[in-house]
Parts: structure tokens; sequence; C-alpha cells
């Protein structure tokens, strides 16, 4: 380690020559605890001709992107990073390239906040000792060995005192392993991303699965007319090659429509018909356009409702194709129609709700309904709000009442993530990784909402009618960001400061760390083996070890079997099989598209030297590529061109024939009539549905910043606030890197008409507060956001000023409840507040914020 140090330190210079450098297209390289010293150009120019090596490296955070990420290492040091030019980029096998993230991750595998060494709260003692200063006390280095010696003994006491189940696990698949050998452990589950794309759309009939195989491919989207999005912004959220997806299709005649709070990047790019919408409120303007067309639906003069699909393929649109022992009153036609409770859902009423003009309601429902080839989509943001459980099914429904499914340019799904704008199964997909799961023996698992208020009230929801009593004493944090990313994080706190002992494995002070009493260091991707990334359909990248463990970082699975040795448990019991042995078998059992598109097939040549290279053990194997190959070019991509017998078309054989392809439904078919959702749903024990897709208004959504909806007066927290997903970071990963703080601000967007009602402007730092908490950030104006919505973006780490219980940061989850409804999805996009002037001292630009470092 003092080696690779002291030639690091020959080789570093300082952020600003850096940035200056960077038309050279030459990097800065820095370690932890390494002073940063400056290079001339010419210096740097000299230091990139000595003989160096690319390596394909992860980029492991989560925006769906994965792109292909290159380090050059130069006698074991990291002097520049590059994205994919492996091959020529043309639109039908387009090169793999990176965004500003991928590209700043040497920064954060060399950042000088890493957390180096094993930490512990100077005032925590066993039980927890000053329990109130988690969050704000000192650190102190410690030994490893003290450390697994005091998370051994930790957990053995609150076992023996409390019960397994008062041991709660957050993330990482590692300590599950050692823990579900050493009795169990409570979880808790829910999701940050899918929002009510999870569970439910399964049980109406989502063709395999939930998500991801709703649309065509990237290919046949260029067969479309019309392309309606829904809530996406894949320019911010999903970097890589999903925008060109929609590029492409744009450059073949398609017309964007994008229906969002935001005009965003993604419409500006597009050239798109931008639609502002209030948040929360998609489901409500759906319902007016479906009214739209039944009423002026004519089968002969004005075709507008595909009614043999409906008839077909779909349960519980009218009364007469209801499922069996359904009261046939309970249709979706006449629930719109108001047939039954006296209230039309027609586009005047819709767009009191929604914001949007009713005749703007009308002209989008028929123009889709009279486009030939229309695509539908919506993201996940749509249903990333507080009782959204029968959006996918409205949405679904819709598409399924313009016909707009199962065919060549036409389709109705989910887009985005690794997905957008390109459905369909893989064309090449690693193997599994040999490990067998073990058993978790403990039950409990509270739902994310419930979670900080079940570990200071001692109960949480366990089913319909169902409270469970829990006593939660111990915090295990594996690789995960829960007290950053889940709703409540003021509760959070409150339940961190409660609890006997929190342990954390970490890369830096996060949000979780930081109200930890014990901080494991763990080795980023870039210090391990290897692994894969998958980013698309097409694509499989693997990446190789870049560097040797930086300080006393150790693998979160090193750290499982050291602290199960100690708890008494057998090594090979937790991880029978090396880290490499688990590398090798996912390289083993690769497989890609056969060129005829029958089936899958090996994808890798494996000699009995490349295995003996490895120290593993396995089996000589033939494929289609090499094994040398594949680690030096570092991803393999199934070429694609128009013809190949690697389309897809989401939901072909089933509108084909449904009979012979039927849904994994009760009736074969997709149920706008859905007895196995609305159960679901009452199962869970929050809230209930209907059967049908009826409108169900969001806790703290659009109505309730009223206190008189009637007479349409305000309440205390007059706006609504969404999250979105902003260049700078992947969820919360790489907010602490200076070299992106400076290009991405992070400040709140600000509609001109609130920002001039209240006498702000840009660079005023404002208070954005809500029921629940408050947070400052940087104003900035713009003419970009609909009136009534405030964009604060989501995953900026949470730092809290004690004095005055005020965070600086504009972390999102400040501002969020702990609102548990239907399948338990976060209320991110639905929170109500109110914004104002701070009348304290001014924040000063993040890029100036001293680091974490410990």
């Amino acid at each position: 380690m003092e080696d690779i140090i002291k030639k690091i330190q020959s080789y570093t210079m300082s952020r600003r020559s850096f940035i200056g450098m960077s038309a050279c297209g030459l990097a800065a390289v820095s370690l932890p605890g390494c002073g940063l010293k400056k290079v001339a150009t010419q210096q740097a120019e000299e230091l990139t001709k000595k003989e160096g090596k690319w390596i394909t490296a992860a980029c492991w955070h989560n925006c769906g992107g994965r792109c292909l990420n290159k380090a050059y290492v130069m006698d074991g040091i990291v002097v520049r990073q590059k994205t994919d030019d492996t091959h020529t980029d043309t639109p039908n096998n387009p090169q793999q390239r990176g965004c500003a993230r991928g590209r700043s991750q040497r920064h954060q595998v060399f950042g000088i906040d890493r957390i180096k060494y094993p930490m512990k709260r100077k005032n925590w003692e066993p039980g927890g000792g000053k329990k109130e200063l988690r969050g704000r006390d000192e650190w102190v280095r410690i030994s490893w060995d003290e450390a697994l010696d005091i998370v051994s003994s930790e957990i053995k006491r609150v076992r023996e005192k409390y019960g397994n189940n008062s041991i709660f696990v957050t993330g990482g698949s590692e300590m599950p392993r050692t823990l579900g050998l050493y009795g169990g452990h409570s979880t808790h589950w829910g999701t940050s991303s899918w929002g009510s794309w999870r569970w439910g759309p399964a049980k109406f009939g989502m063709q395999e699965g939930y998500f991801e195989h709703s649309i065509n491919d990237r290919l046949d989207l260029k067969n479309s007319q019309l392309i309606v999005l829904w809530g996406g912004n894949p320019a911010w959220s999903a970097g890589g090659n999903p925008t060109y997806n929609y590029l492409q299709a744009k450059k073949a005649g398609a017309k964007f429509i994008i229906i969002d709070p935001i005009y965003t990047d993604t419409a500006e790019t597009l050239e798109a018909q931008w639609i502002p919408i209030r948040p929360g409120t998609d489901h409500v303007m759906l319902l007016g356009m479906a009214y739209t067309l039944l009423q002026e639906d004519n089968p002969e003069l004005n075709p507008l409702i595909d009614w043999d699909f409906i008839h077909r393929c779909t349960v519980g649109f009218d009364a007469d194709h209801m499922p069996q022992g359904a009261d046939p009153e309970d249709n979706l036609k006449d629930y719109i129609l108001g047939t039954f409770d006296g209230l039309a859902k027609n586009p005047e009423w819709a767009s009191e709700i929604c914001g949007v003009d009713s005749q703007t309601i009308r002209d989008l429902a028929l123009q889709i309904a009279k486009t030939k080839r229309a695509a539908l989509f919506t993201a996940w943001a749509a249903s990333r709000i507080n009782n959204s459980d029968s959006w996918p099914q409205m949405f679904m429904a819709f598409g399924a009442m313009t016909g707009h499914m199962g065919q060549s340019g036409r389709m109705t799904g989910v887009s985005c993530h690794f997905g957008t704008g390109n459905g369909g199964p893989n064309l090449v997909k690693q193997g599994g990784n040999g490990l067998t799961a073990i058993k978790n023996p403990v039950t409990d698992s509270i739902n994310d909402n419930e979670m900080w208020e079940a570990i200071l009230n001692g109960n949480y929801t366990a089913g319909y009618h169902k409270q469970k009593d829990i006593n939660i004493q111990l915090i295990y944090h594996g690789y995960n960001a829960v007290l950053q990313t889940r709703s409540a994080t003021n509760k959070g706190i409150e339940a961190h400061r409660k609890v006997e002992f929190v342990v954390s494995h970490s890369h830096f002070l996060t949000t979780n760390s930081k109200y930890a009493d014990i901080i494991l260091p763990a080795t980023t991707e870039w210090e391990r083996e290897g692994g894969f990334g998958t980013g698309n359909r097409e694509i499989l990248i693997y990446y190789t070890r870049v560097t040797q463990p930086l300080f006393e970082a150790k693998h979160d699975q090193w750290m499982a079997t050291e602290i199960g040795k100690r708890l008494g448990l057998k090594v090979e019991d937790i991880y029978p099989i090396s880290e490499k042995q688990q590398v090798f078998n996912q390289l083993a059992g690769a497989t890609v598209i056969k060129e005829d598109g029958s089936g899958m097939e090996t994808l890798l040549t494996i000699t009995a030297a490349d295995i003996a290279e490895m120290g593993v053990q396995g089996k000589p194997q033939q494929g289609r590529i090499t094994l040398t190959e594949f680690r030096e070019k570092g991803i393999y991509q199934v070429e694609r061109k128009p013809g190949d017998k690697y389309g897809y078309i989401g939901y072909e054989k089933f509108r084909q024939d449904p009979a012979a392809n039927p849904l994994k439904t009760q009736s074969g078919k997709l149920e706008i009539h859905s007895k196995a959702l609305a159960e679901l749903i009452k199962g869970y024990g929050f809230t209930e549905i209907k059967p049908i897709p009826t409108y169900n208004k969001a806790t703290e959504g659009y109505e309730d910043t009223f206190k008189d909806w009637n007479n349409k007066v305000k309440g205390d927290y007059p706006l609504q606030v969404i999250n979105p997903h902003y260049f700078r970071r992947a969820h919360s990963i790489f907010d602490n890197i200076p070299q992106l703080r400076e290009a991405f601000p992070n400040p709140v967007f600000v509609s001109t008409k609130d920002a001039g009602e209240r006498g702000i402007k840009t660079g005023d730092t404002v208070l954005l507060r809500s029921r629940h908490g408050k947070t400052l950030r940087t104003a900035q104006i713009t003419e970009r956001l609909m009136p009534g919505v405030v964009g604060l973006p989501h995953g900026a780490w949470v730092d809290i000023d004690e004095k005055n219980g005020v965070d600086k940061a504009g972390a999102d989850n400040i501002l969020t409840g702990p609102i548990a409804t239907g399948q338990g999805i976060g209320g991110w996009n639905t929170c109500n507040i109110q914004l104002g002037k701070w009348n304290g001292e001014a924040l000063t630009p993040d890029v100036k914020w001293p680091q974490r470092i410990v």
C-alpha cells in the first residue's frame, strides 16, 4: 500500500488543474490521505506517454444506463478514463457511451473522503452510550479486530436479550447470509423506484412481469408515428443510450408528446409538445381521455375504440364482458360515464383536478385514437405517489381501448431505466454465481414507510387488520442508502438515536454511516475481482479489478465471514465458494441469443489454461467468443439490424390468439376488472381499491393543498414538490464528488409565477417546509415548471443544522412522511410544501462545502 501511495502522490494534480486540462482528455488522480499536487499540462502529457493498459472498470451506480467504462492504468495507478470505442458507432449498433457520472467514477473510488479504516463513534458504549450524539459525535479510528469484535459481541448481546427479530438488516446480500445462519433477522420491503408498477401489474396481466417487456424493441419503435410519454426524462435519469433510442424514432418521423410538470431536457431534445400536469393526477387525465372516446366513438363513421381487442383480449371493460362472478355494474365503462355514481369523468371534471385544459384532453385522446401506430409510454415517476395502485391498470386499459398494443409501431407500457424505448428479454446475460440462498428464519418484514415508526413505536402492519409488535434494537446497514432514500428521514434519524446499536458498511460518511456507531470500510467494485453490468437487452459488460483495496477497505463478503466466525459459524457455510469462483461461474454460465433467434447458447470459450490462470474449479467449454477477448474488450454487444431475428413486439402472440397464449391471470386476459389486484392491495393492510381502476386521490396530493376544496382556499402547504432524478447523482450516489457538484449545483426549481408571488429570485436561499420537515436550497427560477409545483432534485445527502433542525442539503426525504398506502409505495411525487425566502445565513455553493473526511 505504501508503494501505491507514493506512486499516486507523484501523479496527482489539483482539481482546478484537471479542469483546465480536460480539453486534452487527461484526468486527475488522487488517493484518500494524499496531498494534491499540481501537474502542468506538459508534464501530464508526458505521463500519459508511459506504457499503460486500458481496463474495463465497473460503473456500478443504478441510473439504468450502465455504459462501458474504461480506466487507463499505469504502474498500478488510474490516470485517465474513457468510454466505449470498441466498435464504430451506428444507429443500429450504437456505442455504449458513458455520462458525466460514470466518467467521474475515479473521483469516487480515489476520493479523499473514502472511509479508510474502521471507525467507532467516540461516545459509544455497549448498549448505545450517548445515543443522542449519533450524527454529531466525533469518530475514533480502531483496528479491524476491535471493530469485528464489537459488531459480533453486540449482535450476540442483542440477540440474547431481545431475540433475533430485534436485529434489523436494511440492505446488502452478505450479512443476511451470516445472520440467516445465526437465527435470522428482521427485514424491510418496498420500492424506491418502480412505484405501483412493482407488484400489482402482474396480478392484472402485465406480460412476463411488471414492466420490462410490455413495449416493443427499439428498432420497432421507429415504426411509431406518435409517441406519448407520461413523466419520463431519460436525458437526466438514465445516461447512455435511452434518449438516443427516442432520437432514432424522431428521425424516422415520430412526433413526441410529453406530459410532465416540467419541460424536461428530454422534451427539448425531442422537440416534443409539452402538456404540463399536476403531480399525481395522470390517472384523472386518462379518465377524461377515455370519456372522450366513449362519447365520440362511432364504429361505422368514426371508429375510435378497438372493440375487437377489448372484447377478445380483456375482461371488465363493459357489463357484457365481466369476469365470472363479478357484479356487471362494476365495470370501467359505466364508471367513466358515471352511470351509477352520477359523476361523469369528462374532460371538464378531469381538468379541474389535473390542470390540463379540457380541450387539450379531448384533442390528445382523439389524436391517439386516430393515429394508426402510436406508442403510449409511462416512466415510474407517475406511480411514485401514495394511492397510485390503480394507475398502471388504468394506463393499460387506455392502451387496450385504443388498440395500441401487440403490433408493430403500437405499444403500451413502461419505458424507463434500462428498458427506455427498448423492450424485450435480454439477448445476452451472465450465469449464476453458484451460491445457494440461505433462508432467513425470521418472518418479520416491515414496509419502508412504516419501518422508522415501527422502531419508535414497537409495532407495524403485518397484513389486513393485523398489527404485530416488534422491538428493534440493532440496525445493520449493508450496501444501501435506506436512511437517505426512503420516506420520513427525520423519523429515521430519531429511530437511529433510539436503538442500542447501529453498524454501517460504507465507502463514505453517507447518511447511513453518519448516524451509525461503527463504520466498516468497504471496497468499491474497482477493488474487487470483477463483475457484470447490463444496461439494455443487447449488452453484457464484464469488468475486472482496477486497483488493489485502498487503505484498510475490505469486501463485504470478508466482513460477513469474519463476523460469522466470531459468532461461532463455519466460513464454508457462509460462503462455500470464493469471490473468484463466483465470478467464474457467472462467466461460464453466460449465454447469448442464437443467430437464428431460436434460443440461447454459450457465450464464452474457456480453456483449461484460463481456468488455471484464474485459480478456480471448472471445465473447458466452447462458446461464441473467447474469455480473453471478452476480458480485453469488456463488453459483448449483440449487433442489431432491421429484419434480424432478435426483434420484440410486446403482447404480439397474445393479441393474435389470446386463448393459445394466455396471460398469467385467472381469465387469461388483460383484467380491467381484477379481483386479484384488489385482493393483493387489501392484503397489505394499508388501504383498499376497487377491482376496476377508479381514481383514488393521493394522500398529500393536489387536493390536499386546499383547506377548503369547494371554495378553492389554499392551506398551509399550497405547493406540490416533486423529486426529479438529477444529472449530478444516480439516486444518492456521486453526491459527494466535487467535480459533479461544480457542474450541477443542485438548486430547487421554482416557477416564475410562484417565485414572483413570494418575492424570490434566482440565487436566493429558500426554505421548503412540509408537515414532516424543513430543508434549504438555492432557488433557480424557471418558465419550464408548472406553477404550483416545485422541483427538488432527488438524492442529496442529509446535512442537518443541529441548532435549528433544518437540513441544508435539499434532501428530498426530509420533506416526506411515513405514509403507507396500497402496496407500500412512498409519496415522493405527492408531498405538499410551503416555500419562502430564508431569513438566516445564505447557503454557500455545495462545491465549497468541506468534504466529509473522517
